[in-house]
């Protein structure tokens, strides 16, 4: 397959500074940053992001402008939320889940995902993703991770 992998998303911002401030919080690395364009690496070598200086940062949020996910591991998907709110960074209320009900599981099949969600200093919007299963065959509605742990393993508490 010629595709390895995402190696590039980009946003629009309003203060490059106060967004890379911003961003290295989520641990990500300055790599170059001129007046107009700031990159940071998300894993250097293999993906960044890219924060524009631009006028569109006031545009009203939709998915296909003003998102990105970060793929986090499975295993730290109960740890997330704690690490961004240490961080002085807000969970934000999606899909009718509240900040306390995250992260929950999105019901996109073929592959399930657990994920949480927070805005930079723009309201572009962020999510914390982890895969939790593909090719399940089963469609579900959203849930909470903590009502998807237990549907899965139900004797376990």
């Amino acid at each position: 397959m010629m595709m390895k992998g995402l190696y590039e998303a980009h946003l629009p911002v309003s203060d490059l500074k106060a967004s890379i401030s911003f961003y290295e919080k989520l641990e990500l690395t300055l790599a170059h940053e001129n007046e107009r364009v700031a990159f940071l690496w998300i894993e250097k070598g293999k993906s960044w992001l890219g924060l524009w200086k631009a006028d569109i940062s006031t545009i009203p949020y939709h998915p296909a402008t003003r998102h990105v996910a970060f793929q986090i591991e499975t295993s730290s998907i109960e740890q997330i939320k704690e690490w961004l709110m240490e961080k002085g960074i807000s969970i934000h209320p999606m899909f009718g889940f509240s900040e306390e009900q995250q992260p929950l599981v999105l019901d996109n099949p073929p592959q399930f995902h657990a994920a949480i969600y927070f805005i930079d200093p723009d309201g572009n919007l962020l999510e914390c993703i982890a895969p939790l299963e593909i090719d399940a065959g089963e469609h579900h509605e959203m849930m909470t991770f903590e009502d998807w742990e237990r549907k899965k393993h139900p004797f376990i508490d």
